[in-house]
């Protein structure tokens, strides 16, 4: 449709504004509305401009050739490979610009390769803009499409994005290539053309004028489609004579229908030829002319318009005549063409994908060739391809033979590996029904892990895992790896802890399986340490020599989790940060999230709270990109937003996690949330609340049998909330629970919690707490002051109340003032101001006669936010007689008489400095 720009000068203008302002640009509309067209008129004008142009065109045909299109898109990047990272370099050489993978292709180093090289074009001072432009974008090919979404949704608004989709309604379906997530793309629909439009269209296209009265005819029939348009006019101009203004146009109920009636009209050497043209992965003379097709059998399709031969290749004039061709071949004619060409084609991929449609019998011949492609297509990174191929091999054997159930597992790993877990789950569900013995245990441990990796309820993946053990082969290595896997799927440490010595004892010596050796020995230790045992740290060492320089997916984390726990954040950040850089040139994205929470979690404990918001908010973006679940996100969000005193926002992530968990029966969620509602309440200055939430979070701890909840510090928070609230009785249970862990494994947070603890305790039992502040001074000075710094101003904060009930008034400012500069250097907001309330309440020069004092100050601010005295007497650790005199000298000094005007003074901020 070489004249189908006509009119569409309007929305080239727009596409052409919106690309230059950074949004992607969509064009949309039904099949031969003249998308391509615009399109390149498009690509012409940005390379006009100044642009880089990279740009692919896939083909229905096409889809199932892996990174096809990615190939055609970086191809003028090639001499930029070279300078990529290793596993990135590797996976772009062997797949996109070699015939053949010399290693197998790792899917996402391809999509990380791809984020490298637009960004290192992009960084090119010669060409500063870059414009991604995919004609008919879903015809991508599956791999394409994930590495091109991948690095596009990093990359625009700098790179600019220009893309066509076929659609019967503009916006009713999500844009390609995630481009609505990246950006507000610029969604152009291609309207009609009228009739003086498509005047000009067919002049172009058929070099004759018609009759306007005929003109507008075919334009209405056609609907202002100019491809239509274009076949009405052949069929009328294939008429013996015109047709009568009264009499009906050529039947035309569609396009595809007058493109297969313009196919009657040819010789049938010509029909056999496109036909077998259009069932032909990349259609070549050479290769037709080997299915006894000579070069002059297309001579009639190109006059007419269907087909274009240049050099050595048959392509269709339009995409939609491909798709009519294949769709008029009747079924039994379809597959004596499918074996034709799969017998004289000379690719063997070619012919197995032949061969899978034309087969329909038992034939073991057959079938492993259709299985040797599956291979080669799994190891190029394309596994929806290879899962086809395996299952349709699996078919053509009976399931007795031992191949099928390889093929059929196969299938399954391979939809697991293109990350669609709904067909995952499905697949390996019929594997399991169908297959026996150790092929449906094998079957049952990948539905396990899709549980483990999906969103599946709590317990899916343990069940399945022990479906699988029940029909596993007794001693044999696949119960190895069975319990392995069931040893990360428990939550309990004691039935955990079982499974990984199982599967060390059935793994040993077995070469084929040191990673999960390694994770094994990796999760015993863990689970050892959970359940209250001592900490054998020669298990941790023999996995990491054991694991090499790839951790396994299973355990790789539990180093980082254990050298967190025991407040080595530098070991703990290295392993994380070593783990994230694998991750991310793999392309990893599923488990860059996990690592950056984590990594979140480690910088929140080392004080470094913007390192840890940076993180989690990567994690955040990584979660809503992927679907991934949100709940430790959101929890650990939570947890930093009570550290900087922002207690409203934490709370509502408290009760949302809280409501999750009760819905869902998920004791991980729910355990994580009681420790931020109540570390929140504590925070807020609602002790009894926080004491709840505390005592729930123990006695969930304590049903599970997990004696060393490694990741939940809890103990002192839960002692200072019940001090406060005056349970005193629960304070002392508490203080010795928090001695127990401390015994077990010394660290510097039970150091540090263990001496706060008893400065508390002391003080509220109206004991002298000299001896537990010397203590507390020596626990504070044998903690490093970069780790736990939040934990040590706290110290000094408990200490410095504790100094000022002695009428040590110097020791008292000395400690509290320090606390306030530890707590404002950390962005400790609400912790800053309890410490400076405290140190105005030791003694000093009196305020002037309208002034506030500390204590007034922080009374007033309270009361205007609506506490009642009893709340802001367990906020500010004093009786609710000093809160109400306190309040009677604010009304006072301010002039006001109620809690109404108090809140309008206070917002206005009237006299009320110290």
């Amino acid at each position: 449709m070489s004249g189908a720009v006509v009119g569409r000068d309007e929305v080239i203008d727009r596409a052409r504004r919106a690309l230059a302002e950074g949004r992607p640009v969509l064009l949309e509309g039904p099949a031969g509305i003249g998308k391509t067209v615009v399109h390149r008129a498009i690509l012409d004008a940005a390379r006009r401009d100044g642009w880089r142009v990279l740009d692919c065109a896939p083909t229905e045909i096409e889809a199932g050739l892996p990174f096809a299109a990615l190939a055609d898109l970086l191809a003028t990047l090639a001499d930029r490979v070279p300078r990529l990272p290793a596993p990135q370099r590797a996976a772009l050489a062997n797949v996109l610009l070699t015939d053949e993978a010399t290693q197998p292709v790792d899917e996402r180093s391809v999509g990380a390769a791809t984020q490298a090289l637009l960004g290192a074009a992009l960084a090119d001072p010669a060409e500063p803009r870059l414009l991604v432009a995919v004609d008919d974008a879903p015809w991508l090919d599956p791999p394409s499409e994930r590495a091109l979404r991948f690095a596009l949704r990093r990359l625009v608004p700098r790179v600019a994005v220009l893309a066509t989709a076929r659609v019967e309604q503009s916006g009713a379906e999500p844009a390609p290539l995630g481009l609505d997530r990246a950006a507000r793309p610029e969604r152009l629909t291609l309207d009609p053309l009228g009739v003086g439009s498509l005047h000009h269209v067919l002049r172009a296209e058929l070099g004759a004028a018609l009759p306007r009265p005929l003109l507008v005819r075919i334009a209405g029939e056609a609907g202002g489609n100019p491809l239509l348009a274009i076949e009405l006019a052949r069929a009328v101009l294939r008429m013996p004579h015109p047709p009568a203004p009264g009499a009906d146009l050529p039947a035309a109920p569609s396009l595809r229908g007058l493109v297969v009636d313009r196919l009657a009209t040819l010789p049938p050497q010509t029909r056999d030829a496109i036909r077998l043209a259009a069932l032909s992965g990349v259609p070549t003379l050479a290769g037709l002319a080997r299915a006894g097709v000579p070069p002059s059998a297309f001579d009639a399709a190109e006059e007419a318009g269907l087909v274009t031969v240049g050099g050595d290749v048959v392509g269709f004039a339009h995409p939609v005549y491909a798709a009519a061709v294949r769709a008029e071949i009747p079924p039994g004619v379809r597959r004596r063409l499918h074996r034709l060409l799969a017998d004289t084609t000379e690719n063997p991929d070619e012919r197995a994908r032949h061969l899978a449609r034309c087969v329909t019998g038992p034939d073991p011949a057959a079938a492993a060739e259709i299985a040797a492609a599956a291979d080669r297509q799994r190891a190029r990174g394309a596994p929806e391809t290879a899962a086809g191929l395996y299952d349709c091999a699996a078919r053509l054997v009976p399931p007795p033979v031992g191949e099928h159930a390889r093929w059929r597992l196969a299938a399954v790993q391979c939809r697991f590996d293109g990350g669609d877990f709904p067909a995952t789950k499905s697949a390996a569900d019929q594997a399991a029904r169908e297959l026996t013995g150790a092929a449906r245990a094998e079957a049952l441990l990948l539905r396990a892990v899709v549980a483990w990796s999906s969103d599946e309820p709590p317990g899916a993946a343990e069940r399945a895992a022990e479906a699988a053990l029940a029909a596993a082969p007794a001693g044999s290595t696949l119960a190895g790896r069975i319990h392995a896997h069931l040893s990360l799927f428990r939550d309990a440490p004691d039935p955990a802890r079982h499974h990984g010595e199982a599967a060390i004892e059935l793994l040993a010596g077995s070469r084929n399986d040191r990673d999960m050796q390694a994770a094994a020995l990796l999760l015993l230790f863990l689970n050892e340490v959970r359940g209250g045992l001592p900490a054998r740290t020669e298990l941790l060492d023999r996995a990491l020599e054991l694991e090499g320089p790839a951790p396994s997916w299973l355990a790789g984390i539990v180093p980082a989790v254990w050298w967190r726990a025991i407040d080595e954040h530098d070991r703990a950040r290295e392993r994380l940060h070593t783990l994230l850089d694998r991750a991310t040139m793999r392309g990893d994205e599923p488990s860059q999230h996990e690592l950056r929470t984590h990594l979140g979690e480690v910088e929140l404990l080392a004080g470094r709270w913007p390192a840890a918001a940076a993180h989690i908010a990567a994690a955040r973006e990584l979660g809503e990109q992927n679907g991934s679940d949100q709940v430790g996100v959101k929890w650990l969000d939570g947890l930093l937003l009570v550290h900087r005193g922002q207690l409203a926002e934490a709370t509502r992530i408290a009760e949302s996690g809280l409501r999750r968990a009760a819905e869902t029966d998920d004791e991980w969620c729910r355990r994580i949330h009681e420790q931020l509602a109540g570390f929140a309440a504590l925070i807020d200055g609602r002790l009894p609340a926080a004491a709840r939430h505390y005592g729930d979070l123990a006695a969930t701890i304590d049903q599970m049998g997990l004696v060393e909840p490694l990741a939940q510090r809890f103990e002192p928070d839960w002692l200072e909330a019940c001090v406060g609230a005056g349970d005193l009785t629960t304070a002392g249970a508490v203080l010795d629970r928090l001695a127990a862990r401390h015994r077990r494994l010394p660290r510097p947070w039970t150091t540090l919690g263990l001496a706060r603890s008893r400065v508390l305790l002391a003080g509220a039992l109206g004991r002298d707490p000299s001896d537990a502040l010397a203590e507390l001074v020596a626990a504070r000075a044998a903690v490093p002051a970069d780790v736990l710094p939040f934990d040590r101003a706290r110290c000094l904060l408990v200490a410095g109340v504790a100094y000022r009930r002695l009428r040590s008034r110097r020791e008292a400012r000395d400690a509290l003032a320090a606390a306030a500069v530890e707590f404002d250097a950390l962005g400790a907001v609400a912790l800053a101001a309890r410490a400076r309330l405290e140190a105005g309440r030791t003694g000093g020069r009196p305020p002037a006669p309208r002034q506030l004092t500390a204590t007034e100050r922080e009374v007033a601010r309270l009361a205007a936010a609506g506490r009642t005295n009893r709340v802001i007497a367990d906020t500010l650790f004093i009786s609710p007689k000093t809160v109400e005199a306190n309040l009677a000298r604010v009304y006072r000094k301010l002039g006001v008489g109620s809690r109404a005007e108090l809140g309008a003074a206070m917002a206005r901020g009237a006299d009320v400095e110290a």
